[in-house]
């Protein structure tokens, strides 16, 4: 008769996705992290945590405790932005896919629609190239067909508009908005040696991109900033993307919390290194200030 009282007790000691802890052994960052956890990623999130218990409990339980228990808790950045964050960033980086698949899921549960998640693969091509923007899409692909068997229906979302604009004028219309001086900039830089890759950024990453409305010029600064801090190989144009973030809106702790971001996604010393960036950035902005 005690072993029948016994057994239910241990069984209410397993967590959803197959974790034996009991709620005792929990310490509050994990509690925390796996709400959290479950909130963004569903089951899917389980799935992950559950796959560790053979090979390294403590993988998962750090993931759960860290990841999602001390930076996805935090308030700087609402979670749609942290997830679009990471999907650049899996993205860009583009030696993580079962991890992309698992965050697109995540951003489609927190507030992206289909189409923002296009563009913000699609924009990858301009940071990480055309290789790295096919395979996250064929991700978001496999993530969609996955969800739609399971009888889920995601927002479409809205289409790019087209414009006849001059894909060069607009190409210089869209970085200004970003530096009112980056035009110059680039002449100054590349007139001469080089006046195609001039051509090539206005009218492809500026004009065919950039300039296309169907994602918020907030979310493309934070798909850009977190994916070049992830790759950690352009710090120059990390630095002109905080600068323009900056000039757009983004505030000085939302950059802060996509370099925290980054340290579970790229590690600690990308995320070191993009917030030295920041420093560099803040400083200059200051001193530019108290010139005026």
């Amino acid at each position: 008769m005690k072993l029948l009282i016994i057994i239910p007790l241990l069984v209410l000691g397993i967590h959803a996705g197959g974790q034996i802890q009991s709620s005792a052994m929990q310490s509050e960052r994990y509690q925390k992290g796996w709400e959290k956890l479950r909130e963004i990623e569903g089951k899917t999130g389980e799935k992950v945590i559950e796959s560790l218990q053979g090979i390294s409990p403590d993988l998962g339980m750090f993931i759960v405790e860290y990841a999602y228990g001390d930076i996805y808790t935090r308030n700087a950045l609402d979670l749609k932005s942290r997830e679009i964050a990471v999907v650049a960033a899996l993205t860009a980086m583009g030696n993580a896919e079962p991890q992309l698949k698992v965050h697109i899921n995540g951003a489609l549960n927190t507030g992206s629609s289909i189409n923002e998640l296009k563009e913000v693969i699609l924009q990858m091509s301009v940071y990480a190239g055309f290789p790295k923007a096919m395979n996250g899409m064929n991700a978001l692909k496999e993530v969609l067909h996955d969800r739609q068997q399971q009888g889920i229906k995601d927002k479409r979302g809205n289409t790019a508009t087209k414009t006849k604009t001059d894909r060069i004028k607009l190409g210089e219309q869209e970085i200004s908005k970003l530096d009112s001086q980056q035009v110059e900039k680039l002449k100054k830089a590349y007139q001469d040696f080089s006046p195609d890759l001039i051509k090539f950024i206005l009218g492809y990453g500026y004009a065919d991109i950039f300039a296309r409305d169907n994602l918020d010029k907030k979310y493309r600064q934070i798909a850009t900033i977190s994916a070049l801090t992830a790759l950690g190989t352009a710090q120059p144009q990390l630095k002109f993307h905080i600068y323009g973030g900056l000039n757009i809106g983004l505030t000085e702790n939302e950059i802060k919390e996509i370099m925290l971001m980054m340290t579970v996604y790229s590690g600690f010393p990308s995320a070191i290194n993009g917030i030295n960036v920041l420093k560099e950035v803040l400083a200059e902005r200051e001193k530019d200030n108290s010139n005026r």
